[in-house]
């Protein structure tokens, strides 16, 4: 039995195929079923320590970036992938796994493309509301397609019955927030409300900005945690530290460069509100906490799918919407408070996000794809 996981060398991408493969293996440890044999087949391992803890081998490839605009980049792009797919068709292969799972990206074609040479069966997750131009590509030969978003399937012009609305795989750990003892942890007042920042890995630039500028006034009322990304936070805290030196309440400002799981359940856990980016990991991550969120989507020109996932969710009744374009500090600054202040408008978005998670997701594709292995092995 083996199963190879294909997919971008962002976060987003990643941590999804992890949960995937937890779930692989628990399934096949309860009922008995030899383990599988997995491999990670990306341009990087991103994180060596959890691909080693859950069994994953990983092997490199390379892939390059082809942008939808004329650039010279592209040129090396196109090399990039070009070897990449001839490294891919080789260790692929080599292994010659039983079914391949992606979930889209530059550095998956090579992989996918491979795949379908060997004629091994493929079973792709769409993440975002639109799917990416591999995904695109690669619906039309998967044997199976999962999406977390039902708006994807529109885009889809396929046989309607290959596809499922399971919703985005989450790691077990990140299920439940951590409130008790999370104060403690946190070092947090008791009592007070709680604002908790999610700017993502790479952290946000613009919500840091916005952010810093209403710290003052936030810090009166409320605690904020805020992940700023490893490469802003020096400058946020800076900043940060001058705005607030003359604040009696300058500690209800807890700011992190990164946040590791614990801290991110814990923060989950106190808080009231969340603002976060609206990539697809995030977005089903705050949903499966049943949290009420501000979500502030990438600019269009940078992120075609963020905005698109962010009125998705929406449209859902589980979160309000700011683009970027519209973002001011005293906008930023209305919204918190006007979701602070209505306990009935919090409740309202915490039962649709409920209702919007889907916590199954990485239990019902692990599942699939041992059943496609048991069926290719027959």
């Amino acid at each position: 039995m083996k199963i190879v996981l294909t997919g971008g060398d962002s976060g987003g991408h990643f941590y999804p195929l992890v949960a995937v493969a937890q779930e692989i293996n628990r399934i096949t440890r309860e009922k008995k079923i030899i383990p599988p044999k997995l491999y990670y087949l990306s341009n990087s391992p991103y994180d060596k320590k959890i691909l080693f803890e859950n069994g994953v081998i990983f092997k490199k490839i390379s892939a390059g970036r082809i942008r939808r605009y004329f650039s010279f980049l592209n040129f090396l792009g196109l090399f990039k992938t070009i070897w990449g797919f001839f490294k891919s068709l080789y260790i692929m292969f080599s292994i010659f796994p039983d079914v391949v799972f992606s979930n889209g990206g530059n550095v998956a074609f090579p992989v996918l493309l491979s795949a379908k040479i060997l004629k091994i069966p493929v079973f792709i997750h769409i993440s975002d509301s639109i799917p990416g131009r591999t995904n695109l590509w690669a619906s039309k030969f998967a044997q199976k397609i999962s999406i977390a978003f039902p708006d994807a399937s529109e885009y889809l012009t396929i046989d309607k019955e290959k596809i499922a609305f399971l919703g985005n795989p989450i790691r077990k750990e990140l299920f439940i927030p951590l409130e008790k003892g999370a104060s403690e942890f946190l070092k947090m007042e008791e009592g007070i409300p709680t604002l908790f920042v999610l700017g993502g890995s790479g952290g946000a630039l613009t919500i840091n900005e916005n952010l810093v500028d209403i710290l003052p006034e936030l810090v009166e009322k409320y605690q904020v945690i805020h992940q700023t990304g490893k490469k802003l936070f020096k400058d946020v805290k800076s900043r940060s530290r001058v705005l607030l030196e003359k604040s009696e309440h300058k500690d209800r400002y807890k700011v992190f460069p990164y946040l590791n799981t614990l801290a991110i359940r814990m923060s989950a856990g106190v808080s009231d509100i969340i603002v976060s980016r609206a990539g697809a990991g995030s977005i089903s991550e705050i949903a499966v906490w049943e949290k009420p969120s501000i979500i502030i989507p990438i600019p269009e020109n940078i992120s075609n799918d963020q905005k698109r996932n962010a009125f998705a969710y929406a449209r859902a009744g589980a979160c309000v919407v700011i683009e970027q374009k519209n973002l001011t500090p005293r906008l930023f600054l209305s919204e918190i408070n006007r979701l602070m202040n209505s306990e009935e408008k919090r409740k309202e978005l915490s039962i649709k996000a409920k209702e919007f998670a889907k916590v199954d997701a990485a239990t019902k594709i692990a599942e699939e794809l041992i059943n496609i292995v048991l069926e290719h092995e027959e």
